[in-house]
């Protein structure tokens, strides 16, 4: 039994985009929990098994797994007929799942410390900026409109989720493979999935 722990409109959409596309939403049972908020507001559910009261988390007959990379890696392949993993043994598997732990590891810091103002030689160093990772995406770009040429993926949807969020940078390559993942039909359906789910 799949269950997935989500929170309308925080980073777990992405995982209800991503059961669209791979077509998994009728074996996957959804909770909506709440979640405390940057703003705020909302407060920490004691129904969400999540150790720190966050979203997505997923969990597989009683197995838990954490973290959108994770899950997002873990659903992906899970479905392969979805063709939305690129599975071990392809010569494309060790780029693939380098996209994830770079998201992780560098995109998300990267845009946090951005978005709320903080600069240090240290961060520099060891993160780069959000122009190194715009230019890093657009340089992958060039070679077709996804990451991996003509074929969407499941880094695709991680990857383009905070841009969908924050707003497009401004650069065309990239604003063209947003607006791209943008018109998913996971994308759409994430969205109204939301509103028609709203925390009670």
């Amino acid at each position: 039994m799949l269950t997935l722990f989500h929170s309308p409109k925080s980073r777990s959409t992405r995982i209800i985009a991503l059961l669209h596309e791979l077509g998994a939403l009728d074996e996957v049972s959804v909770e909506i929990v709440a979640i405390a908020r940057q703003d705020g507001s909302g407060q920490c559910d004691p129904s969400n098994p999540h150790p720190e009261g966050k979203v997505p988390l997923l969990v597989h007959d009683g197995v838990t797994i954490w973290e959108s990379s994770a899950i997002m890696l873990y659903l992906a392949d899970l479905y392969p007929k979805a063709g939305l993993s690129i599975p071990p043994g392809h010569p494309q598997r060790g780029a693939y799942l380098s996209w994830f732990a770079w998201y992780s590891g560098v995109v998300e810091p990267v845009m946090l410390l951005e978005a709320v103002g903080l600069t240090h030689p240290a961060i520099a160093s060891t993160f780069r900026g959000g122009v190194e990772v715009r230019q890093r995406l657009a340089a992958a770009l060039a070679k077709g409109p996804y990451l991996f040429g003509e074929r969407f993926t499941a880094a695709d949807l991680l990857l383009h989720s905070p841009y969908a969020w924050f707003g497009k940078p401004g650069d065309p390559v990239l604003d063209a493979w947003i607006e791209r993942c943008m018109a998913r039909p996971g994308a759409a359906f994430a969205t109204e999935f939301d509103l028609l789910h709203p925390l009670k």
